[in-house]
Order: C-alpha cells, then structure tokens, then sequence
C-alpha cells in the first residue's frame, strides 16, 4: 500500500512524557483517505495509487465522474509505490498505518512572508555602518563583474519571494496516534499554517 496519508494541521501543543518531560508537538488530521485511482506498470507503465482527502461542496462534472461512487473528495494526490497487489478502488486508509514511535516525513506548503530583502531572506551580513555610508546597511552589494563575465550569473542570491513554496520536514517523531479522531501528534513543528494540506510518509533516510 501507499507508504504515506493526506492531513492537514490542526495545531501545536503540548504532551507531557512519562518522565515528566515536555514535548511540543503538533496536531496533524490524517485521513481516512480514499484509494481513487490505481495504476499498473501493464496499463500506464508504473505503479502508483491516487489518494482523496477531505469533501467538497462543489465539484465538476469531470471530477464527479473520476470519482464515481466515492464522496465528493476535495484533494487528490498520486503516491508512487511498488505494493498495489491488494490496493482496490474505494478502500479506506487511516492514521492506524502509524504508531508511536515512528519517523515521518512532512511535506506541506510553508507560509508566505512575500517579498523580503537579502537581510531577512537569505541572512547576509550587509554592509558596513560606518565610514559615510549611510544607506548601505541593508544592501546586497555588487552583484555583477565588470568586463569578466560583463552578465549576472544565474541562481545568484538576491531579494525575491520568501515562502510560499513545497518543504519538506524529515525525521520527525511520532509522539501519540489517536485512530477514533484520525489524529497523529508529532515532535516538532511542520510547514504551512492552520488547515494546511500535509503529506505524511514513513521517513526515507
């Protein structure tokens, strides 16, 4: 079967240990999902499992007759996996795949901070705040050569959009596993806000 859920954010907290240690966690709402579409290396060349997640009020004529008998899925989303010999069209997976203990990976969309200078965005140093200059401090400097390569690189460290953007958090330890509210609690801080939509996999490395 697929070898991670769709979630979304529900909060960070608080949990108390056994020993009396505390540990944030956040609050993740993971699934149940719905396998919508299966695919084989015969018919499309390899092998992966569509995955729904969460209703929707409104949806097209296109996606209704994708969906077929299922309930009215709002998110959609393709996992490559090796194991779809048991995988069947309308099965329901939960947060019981996970259990205390186990190292996930979350992937999510981070929160946009819109377009920032090279101070906030990438941390440099700036420029000197003495010897006259006096509206340098927060100034990327040169950017370019003169005669050699006479252009700007591409890829080059500059101000630009900060955020916004897919990240992925590795490693992250599952702290509690609630399977009658769909909840997964996990130590540490995951990308996006409230509500957000996560991708929640068992960790690679």
């Amino acid at each position: 079967m697929a070898d991670g859920l769709l979630g979304k954010k529900v909060g960070m907290t608080q949990i108390f240990t056994e020993k009396g240690e505390v540990v944030p966690a956040t609050v993740l709402e993971v699934g149940p999902c719905f396998v919508t579409q299966v695919k084989t290396p015969a018919r499309d060349g390899y092998s992966a499992l569509q995955l729904g997640f969460g209703e929707s009020r409104r949806l097209t004529k296109p996606e209704r007759g994708h969906l077929k008998n299922l309930p009215p899925l709002k998110h959609l989303l393709e996992v490559r996996t090796t194991n779809i010999a048991d995988a069947q069209i309308g099965q329901k997976l939960n947060v019981t795949m996970f259990s205390a203990g186990d190292l996930v990976d979350v992937s999510g969309i981070s929160k946009g901070k819109g377009h920032a200078g090279v101070v906030k965005r990438l941390h440099f140093k700036g420029g000197k705040k003495t010897h006259g200059q006096s509206d340098r401090m927060r100034r990327p400097g040169a950017s370019g050569a003169t005669t050699t390569p006479g252009r700007v690189y591409r890829g080059l460290r500059m101000a630009g959009q900060v955020g916004n953007a897919r990240a992925t958090v590795l490693k992250l330890e599952v702290v509690q596993v609630d399977a009658e509210r769909n909840l997964l609690a996990v130590k540490g801080a995951v990308p996006g806000g409230k509500n957000g939509l996560l991708f929640i996999r068992r960790a690679r490395k």
